[in-house]
């Protein structure tokens, strides 16, 4: 492996992880315990952390493991290594937390923010978003997990 191999898979095994934690966290127990509250006071918070995922600390970490990936299976490719399991980690982790997040979880969001918290259509919207986003979310965690596994097969070949 090169120099720049050797830095950028473990790299990008490590940005997989981490994104396949917050996500998973999410799942586990954030989720959980905004469905614990009352339908109009967990809707509403889960709207104003949508508001907040929108800033640099969250799309830096996302993007930015994102073009880590991208290049770490590159510089794999071009080197001549095991390019199936770098290949393998940057699709993994491009799907889960770039394709489900943009076919399926932003979508929901933006259901929710039209949502009015506390009414009859609005109790039925977080009813339905606490489902399915969590289930799209779920997916995101594991896609990531099997990106920073396949990175981590990378590295250690």
């Amino acid at each position: 492996m090169s120099g720049l191999t050797t830095v950028l898979v473990p790299a990008a095994a490590l940005g997989s992880a981490a994104l396949a934690g917050v996500f998973g966290a999410f799942s586990g127990f954030v989720m959980r315990g905004l469905g614990d509250l009352p339908p109009a006071t967990g809707a509403a918070a889960m709207q104003a952390v949508n508001v907040t995922a929108l800033r640099p600390p969250l799309m830096a970490a996302l993007f930015g493991a994102a073009a880590v990936d991208v290049a770490a299976a590159g510089t794999v490719v071009a080197g001549g290594g095991p390019a199936a399991p770098a290949v393998t980690g940057a699709a993994a982790y491009l799907a889960g937390a770039v394709l489900v997040t943009a076919a399926a979880n932003v979508p929901l969001n933006e259901q929710l923010r039209r949502a009015a918290p506390g009414t009859a259509a609005g109790d039925a919207a977080w009813a339905r978003y606490l489902r399915v986003w969590t289930r799209w979310n779920t997916v995101r965690a594991v896609l990531c997990l099997a990106g920073a596994v396949s990175f981590t097969v990378a590295a250690v070949r």
